[in-house]
């Protein structure tokens, strides 16, 4: 796989490789390694929903009503029943 990268990243790999002695590769697998092991955690995942905002209570019956108002007849007959 090729992923095409801005300068100024490539350049900051290779300077982290060449401090750790290793390759650009290895330094870039490590790093999303890391960032998916992160993004799989649940405490990672529980903190991110806790900094979501909150709705309003207005927001919250506006969705409602929206919903409501979308909501189509519900028909015991099929189509073709006729």
């Amino acid at each position: 796989m090729t992923i095409k990268i801005p300068d100024d990243l490539a350049r900051r790999l290779e300077e982290i490789a060449a401090t750790q002695r290793t390759s650009v590769e290895q330094v870039a697998l490590e790093g999303l390694r890391a960032l998916f092991h992160t993004a799989r955690s649940p405490q990672v995942l529980l903190q991110t929903i806790r900094e979501l905002p909150h709705p309003s209570p207005a927001a919250v019956d506006d969705l409602e009503a929206a919903i409501a108002a979308g909501r189509l007849p519900v028909y015991d007959r099929g189509a073709f029943d006729s």
